[in-house]
Protein backbone atom coordinates (compact mmCIF):
# COMPACT_ATOMS: atom_id res chain seq x y z
CA UNK A 1 0.00 0.00 0.00
CA UNK A 2 2.48 2.67 -1.18
CA UNK A 3 1.71 6.31 -0.33
CA UNK A 4 3.77 9.37 -1.22
CA UNK A 5 3.46 12.84 0.29
CA UNK A 6 4.64 16.14 -1.11
CA UNK A 7 8.19 16.77 0.14
CA UNK A 8 8.85 20.13 -1.50
CA UNK A 9 7.43 23.67 -1.26
CA UNK A 10 4.39 24.50 -3.37
CA UNK A 11 6.12 26.24 -6.29
CA UNK A 12 4.26 24.77 -9.26
CA UNK A 13 0.76 25.38 -10.69
CA UNK A 14 -0.44 21.91 -9.64
CA UNK A 15 1.11 19.30 -7.36
CA UNK A 16 0.07 16.20 -5.49
CA UNK A 17 -0.14 16.82 -1.77
CA UNK A 18 -0.44 13.05 -1.45
CA UNK A 19 -1.00 10.11 -3.77
CA UNK A 20 -1.35 6.40 -3.18
CA UNK A 21 -2.83 3.09 -4.28
CA UNK A 22 -3.62 -0.31 -2.83
CA UNK A 23 -4.84 1.35 0.36
CA UNK A 24 -7.01 -0.72 2.70
CA UNK A 25 -9.66 1.91 3.22
CA UNK A 26 -11.14 2.49 6.67
CA UNK A 27 -14.22 4.52 7.50
CA UNK A 28 -13.71 8.27 7.16
CA UNK A 29 -15.89 11.05 8.59
CA UNK A 30 -15.07 14.66 7.75
CA UNK A 31 -17.76 17.06 9.07
CA UNK A 32 -15.69 20.04 7.86
CA UNK A 33 -14.55 18.39 4.66
CA UNK A 34 -10.96 18.15 3.46
CA UNK A 35 -9.01 21.38 2.78
CA UNK A 36 -7.96 20.28 -0.74
CA UNK A 37 -9.57 18.71 -3.79
CA UNK A 38 -9.17 14.98 -3.38
CA UNK A 39 -9.90 11.95 -5.52
CA UNK A 40 -10.87 8.47 -4.32
CA UNK A 41 -11.20 5.40 -6.56
CA UNK A 42 -12.03 1.77 -5.87
CA UNK A 43 -9.43 -0.77 -6.93
CA UNK A 44 -11.04 -3.79 -5.26
CA UNK A 45 -14.23 -4.26 -3.32
CA UNK A 46 -16.84 -1.56 -2.93
CA UNK A 47 -17.53 1.48 -0.76
CA UNK A 48 -20.08 4.26 -0.35
CA UNK A 49 -19.35 7.99 -0.23
CA UNK A 50 -21.96 10.23 1.38
CA UNK A 51 -22.28 13.99 1.00
CA UNK A 52 -25.21 16.20 2.05
CA UNK A 53 -28.20 15.17 -0.06
CA UNK A 54 -26.51 12.39 -2.03
CA UNK A 55 -24.48 9.21 -1.84
CA UNK A 56 -22.27 7.44 -4.35
CA UNK A 57 -21.49 3.73 -4.44
CA UNK A 58 -17.98 3.20 -5.79
CA UNK A 59 -17.72 -0.19 -7.48
CA UNK A 60 -14.40 -1.42 -8.84
CA UNK A 61 -12.90 1.09 -11.24
CA UNK A 62 -15.23 3.93 -10.23
CA UNK A 63 -14.06 7.07 -8.48
CA UNK A 64 -15.10 10.45 -7.15
CA UNK A 65 -13.46 13.88 -6.96
CA UNK A 66 -14.63 15.90 -3.93
CA UNK A 67 -14.21 19.67 -3.59
CA UNK A 68 -12.52 21.28 -0.56
CA UNK A 69 -14.39 21.76 2.72
CA UNK A 70 -17.41 19.74 1.56
CA UNK A 71 -18.87 17.66 4.42
CA UNK A 72 -18.59 13.98 3.53
CA UNK A 73 -17.97 10.48 4.81
CA UNK A 74 -17.16 7.12 3.28
CA UNK A 75 -17.06 3.51 4.41
CA UNK A 76 -16.54 0.08 2.88
CA UNK A 77 -19.47 -2.10 1.80
CA UNK A 78 -17.35 -5.23 1.39
CA UNK A 79 -15.00 -7.03 3.76
CA UNK A 80 -12.07 -5.29 2.12
CA UNK A 81 -12.04 -2.04 0.18
CA UNK A 82 -8.81 -1.20 -1.62
CA UNK A 83 -8.57 2.31 -2.99
CA UNK A 84 -6.32 4.63 -4.96
CA UNK A 85 -6.34 8.31 -4.13
CA UNK A 86 -4.76 11.69 -4.80
CA UNK A 87 -5.00 15.10 -3.15
CA UNK A 88 -4.18 18.24 -5.12
CA UNK A 89 -2.43 21.46 -4.22
CA UNK A 90 -0.47 24.06 -6.20
CA UNK A 91 0.00 27.75 -6.67
CA UNK A 92 -3.25 27.95 -8.65
CA UNK A 93 -5.18 25.07 -7.13
CA UNK A 94 -8.19 27.41 -6.86
CA UNK A 95 -8.49 27.16 -10.66
CA UNK A 96 -9.55 23.52 -10.30
CA UNK A 97 -13.02 24.91 -9.59
CA UNK A 98 -13.20 26.22 -13.15
CA UNK A 99 -11.64 23.09 -14.62
CA UNK A 100 -14.44 20.93 -13.20
CA UNK A 101 -17.21 23.41 -13.96
CA UNK A 102 -17.62 24.43 -10.28
CA UNK A 103 -19.07 21.02 -9.48
CA UNK A 104 -18.75 20.00 -5.81
CA UNK A 105 -18.46 16.35 -6.86
CA UNK A 106 -17.30 14.68 -10.07
CA UNK A 107 -18.17 11.00 -10.46
CA UNK A 108 -15.85 8.90 -12.63
CA UNK A 109 -17.10 5.89 -14.57
CA UNK A 110 -15.06 2.69 -15.01
CA UNK A 111 -13.68 3.50 -18.46
CA UNK A 112 -12.25 6.84 -17.38
CA UNK A 113 -11.27 5.34 -14.03
CA UNK A 114 -9.04 2.81 -15.79
CA UNK A 115 -7.11 5.64 -17.44
CA UNK A 116 -6.77 7.49 -14.15
CA UNK A 117 -5.60 4.37 -12.29
CA UNK A 118 -3.03 3.69 -14.99
CA UNK A 119 -1.70 7.24 -14.64
CA UNK A 120 -1.59 6.98 -10.83
CA UNK A 121 0.32 3.70 -11.15
CA UNK A 122 2.82 5.26 -13.54
CA UNK A 123 3.34 8.22 -11.19
CA UNK A 124 3.80 5.93 -8.21
CA UNK A 125 6.31 3.77 -10.09
CA UNK A 126 8.40 6.81 -11.10
CA UNK A 127 7.91 8.85 -7.93
CA UNK A 128 11.58 9.12 -6.98
CA UNK A 129 12.45 10.61 -10.35
CA UNK A 130 9.38 12.83 -10.60
CA UNK A 131 9.63 14.20 -7.06
CA UNK A 132 13.12 15.46 -7.92
CA UNK A 133 11.70 17.34 -10.93
CA UNK A 134 8.67 19.26 -9.65
CA UNK A 135 7.94 20.76 -13.06
CA UNK A 136 7.56 17.27 -14.57
CA UNK A 137 5.50 16.18 -11.58
CA UNK A 138 3.28 19.25 -12.00
CA UNK A 139 2.59 18.29 -15.60
CA UNK A 140 1.60 14.77 -14.54
CA UNK A 141 -0.71 16.28 -11.94
CA UNK A 142 -2.21 18.51 -14.64
CA UNK A 143 -2.71 15.47 -16.89
CA UNK A 144 -4.62 13.70 -14.12
CA UNK A 145 -6.77 16.76 -13.38
CA UNK A 146 -7.73 16.99 -17.05
CA UNK A 147 -9.56 13.68 -16.66
CA UNK A 148 -12.09 15.52 -14.49
CA UNK A 149 -12.93 18.11 -17.14
CA UNK A 150 -15.14 17.92 -20.19
CA UNK A 151 -12.12 18.88 -22.28
CA UNK A 152 -9.64 16.20 -23.29
CA UNK A 153 -6.92 18.64 -24.32
CA UNK A 154 -3.87 17.09 -22.68
CA UNK A 155 -1.04 18.43 -24.81
CA UNK A 156 1.93 18.97 -22.52
CA UNK A 157 2.59 22.61 -21.66
CA UNK A 158 6.25 22.06 -22.44
CA UNK A 159 5.25 21.69 -26.10
CA UNK A 160 3.65 25.16 -26.20
CA UNK A 161 6.06 27.87 -27.49
CA UNK A 162 3.97 30.76 -26.10
CA UNK A 163 3.85 29.11 -22.68
CA UNK A 164 7.62 28.63 -22.64
CA UNK A 165 8.42 32.11 -23.94
CA UNK A 166 6.04 34.24 -21.89
CA UNK A 167 4.41 32.30 -19.07
CA UNK A 168 7.35 30.30 -17.66
CA UNK A 169 9.58 33.37 -17.03
CA UNK A 170 6.75 35.10 -15.16
CA UNK A 171 6.05 32.00 -13.07
CA UNK A 172 9.73 31.92 -12.11
CA UNK A 173 9.68 35.63 -11.28
CA UNK A 174 6.65 35.18 -9.04
CA UNK A 175 8.26 32.17 -7.34
CA UNK A 176 11.36 34.17 -6.41
CA UNK A 177 9.89 37.66 -5.82
CA UNK A 178 6.38 37.06 -4.46
CA UNK A 179 7.24 38.94 -1.25
CA UNK A 180 8.07 42.12 -3.16
CA UNK A 181 5.71 44.67 -4.67
CA UNK A 182 4.76 43.12 -8.01
CA UNK A 183 2.26 44.43 -10.54
CA UNK A 184 0.97 42.85 -13.72
CA UNK A 185 2.34 45.86 -15.63
CA UNK A 186 5.86 45.25 -14.29
CA UNK A 187 5.65 41.53 -15.01
CA UNK A 188 4.48 42.20 -18.56
CA UNK A 189 7.43 44.50 -19.19
CA UNK A 190 9.82 41.72 -18.20
CA UNK A 191 8.70 39.68 -21.22
CA UNK A 192 7.92 42.70 -23.44
CA UNK A 193 4.14 42.22 -23.72
CA UNK A 194 1.15 44.15 -22.46
CA UNK A 195 -0.44 43.11 -19.15
CA UNK A 196 -3.64 42.31 -21.02
CA UNK A 197 -1.90 39.90 -23.40
CA UNK A 198 0.04 38.29 -20.58
CA UNK A 199 -3.16 37.66 -18.65
CA UNK A 200 -4.78 36.16 -21.77
CA UNK A 201 -1.88 33.72 -22.02
CA UNK A 202 -2.21 32.80 -18.34
CA UNK A 203 -5.93 32.18 -18.80
CA UNK A 204 -5.29 30.08 -21.89
CA UNK A 205 -2.69 27.82 -20.29
CA UNK A 206 -3.42 27.97 -16.55
CA UNK A 207 -7.06 29.00 -16.32
CA UNK A 208 -6.47 32.24 -14.41
CA UNK A 209 -5.16 35.79 -14.83
CA UNK A 210 -1.66 36.85 -13.81
CA UNK A 211 -3.10 38.68 -10.79
CA UNK A 212 -5.05 35.58 -9.73
CA UNK A 213 -1.93 33.42 -10.11
CA UNK A 214 0.18 35.86 -8.08
CA UNK A 215 -2.43 36.23 -5.35
CA UNK A 216 -3.00 32.49 -5.05
CA UNK A 217 0.75 31.81 -4.98
CA UNK A 218 1.10 34.30 -2.13
CA UNK A 219 -1.81 32.74 -0.25
CA UNK A 220 -0.28 29.27 -0.63
CA UNK A 221 2.99 30.60 0.76
CA UNK A 222 1.01 32.08 3.64
CA UNK A 223 -0.62 28.69 4.27
CA UNK A 224 2.84 27.14 4.55
CA UNK A 225 3.97 29.79 7.06
CA UNK A 226 0.81 29.46 9.13
CA UNK A 227 1.46 25.75 9.61
CA UNK A 228 5.26 25.70 9.81
CA UNK A 229 5.56 28.80 12.01
CA UNK A 230 2.70 28.61 14.52
CA UNK A 231 4.04 31.56 16.55
CA UNK A 232 4.36 33.94 13.62
CA UNK A 233 1.81 36.77 13.69
CA UNK A 234 -0.67 37.11 10.86
CA UNK A 235 0.55 40.64 10.16
CA UNK A 236 4.11 39.40 9.68
CA UNK A 237 2.96 36.59 7.39
CA UNK A 238 1.03 39.14 5.34
CA UNK A 239 4.17 41.29 4.91
CA UNK A 240 6.43 38.35 4.04
CA UNK A 241 4.03 37.14 1.34
CA UNK A 242 3.70 40.49 -0.41
CA UNK A 243 0.59 41.98 1.21
CA UNK A 244 1.10 45.52 2.48
CA UNK A 245 -2.25 45.54 4.29
CA UNK A 246 -3.18 42.80 6.79
CA UNK A 247 -6.92 43.37 6.32
CA UNK A 248 -6.61 42.85 2.57
CA UNK A 249 -4.52 39.73 3.20
CA UNK A 250 -7.16 38.26 5.53
CA UNK A 251 -9.95 39.03 3.05
CA UNK A 252 -8.09 37.43 0.14
CA UNK A 253 -7.09 34.44 2.25
CA UNK A 254 -10.71 33.76 3.18
CA UNK A 255 -11.88 34.31 -0.41
CA UNK A 256 -9.44 31.69 -1.73
CA UNK A 257 -9.44 29.13 1.09
CA UNK A 258 -12.90 29.64 2.59
CA UNK A 259 -11.50 30.30 6.09
CA UNK A 260 -9.53 33.04 7.83
CA UNK A 261 -5.78 32.58 8.45
CA UNK A 262 -6.33 31.80 12.13
CA UNK A 263 -9.10 29.33 11.33
CA UNK A 264 -6.80 27.65 8.79
CA UNK A 265 -4.06 27.40 11.42
CA UNK A 266 -6.44 25.77 13.88
CA UNK A 267 -7.66 23.28 11.24
CA UNK A 268 -4.10 22.27 10.40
Amino acid sequence: MPIHYRNSPVNEPFLFDSIGCGWSQDRVLRPNGFPLYHYLQTEQGCGTVKIPGAQYVLNEGEGILISPFLHHSYARDTDEWLTAFATFTGTIDNSIDKMVGNKPVVFIEKEQGALILSLIGEIMENWDTLSADTRALSLRCYDLLMHFTSSRHTRALTDEPLYLRYVVPIIKEIETSYGAELTVQELGRKVYVTPQYLSRLFRRFLGCSVYEYLTTFRINKARELLVSNPRMEVQQIARETGFSDASHFIAMFKKITGVTPLEFRRLN
